[in-house]
């Protein structure tokens, strides 16, 4: 076995590329983030883009069309905890934003909702 096929594994790729894109950490300092949140690149991001590292361009050039991160993982390749890191630094740094997805909670009520038709079928 030579040097190279130690760090990679033919079903799981580079073993040691996603440690160092990520700086060895397994969270995004901002811990809220789902995976089923949206990601858009800011016009901030759109300007910084040839600055960035290879991973965090390629998510500034998929999320000029709104993305989740699940979707970024899938679409980039890259494992979902690597995207979440990734997306959080650059949410940090102004580069993407990120919409929460509304909870059920979240929603008006039924009741309201039958208020606002009766008011508008009134009109």
């Amino acid at each position: 076995m030579s040097r190279d096929d130690e760090w990679f594994d033919e079903e799981a790729g580079p073993v040691v590329r996603p440690y160092a894109v990520t700086g060895g950490r397994t969270r995004p300092t901002n811990q809220t983030l789902e995976l089923v949140a949206l990601v858009t690149t800011t016009p901030n991001g759109r300007l910084m883009m040839r600055t960035l590292e290879h991973e965090q361009r390629a998510i500034a050039l998929l999320c000029q069309r709104v993305q989740s991160i699940v979707e970024i993982s899938a679409r980039l390749n890259l494992p979902v905890g690597v995207a979440r890191v990734l997306v959080g630094d650059m949410l940090d740094a102004g580069l993407v934003t990120v919409t929460r997805p509304a909870r059920p909670s979240d929603r008006p009520s039924i009741a309201l909702i039958e208020k606002v038709l009766d008011g508008l079928q009134a009109l």
